[in-house]
């Protein structure tokens, strides 16, 4: 049986979240372990949660706590579900090459790490810089192609290319 929600208002900030924490963590948990199947993923997830609702907003101005809570979390379990399946593509990836040219362990978990970096950035542009980016890097078209491909102008293409250095040139700021 769920705790009662009490009102906020008169509290400090780290009292409203504590109380939000202390209120429905156990139910975010229980929620995460049934879209997951596994008590320790969703243990970090609901921690990650947390984290995010701490840097968010004011605690005291959520009205419905799990419907935000549950919000945040499908963001935070979109965002997992994303790096896990670029971490088994890069990971299949990985297992192709002969073992002898196989970075190490270290340089494994940078390079998956700067993976889920411009896959954050990727997913900031418009989707046709997105799209006009990856065949011109993955595909290797070239602008007139791309503009072919998109169904648009060369100078479009020129503009979303534009964009999406710019963005590459911020990741690595």
């Amino acid at each position: 049986m769920a705790a009662p929600d009490i009102s906020v208002s008169d509290r400090a900030p780290a009292a409203d979240f504590s109380l939000l924490y202390t209120q429905h963590h156990g139910w975010l948990h229980q929620w995460l372990r049934g879209k997951l199947g596994n008590a320790f993923d969703a243990a970090d997830l609901a921690h990650d949660t947390f984290l995010r609702v701490l840097a968010g907003r004011k605690v005291a101005d959520i009205n419905e706590p799990r419907a935000y809570l549950t919000t945040v979390a499908r963001g935070i379990l979109v965002n997992w579900y994303q790096r896990r399946a670029l971490e088994t593509s890069f990971l299949e990836a990985l297992a192709l090459l002969p073992e002898a040219q196989a970075p190490s362990a270290e340089h494994q978990h940078i390079i998956l790490e700067t993976l889920a970096q411009v896959d954050a950035m990727l997913d900031t542009l418009p989707a046709r810089a997105k799209s006009a980016f990856l065949l011109s890097q993955l595909e290797g078209l070239k602008y007139e192609e791309i503009a072919e491909r998109l169904g648009c102008s060369l100078i479009s293409v020129k503009r979303y290319m534009k964009q999406a250095f710019l963005a590459c040139l911020t990741l690595m700021e």
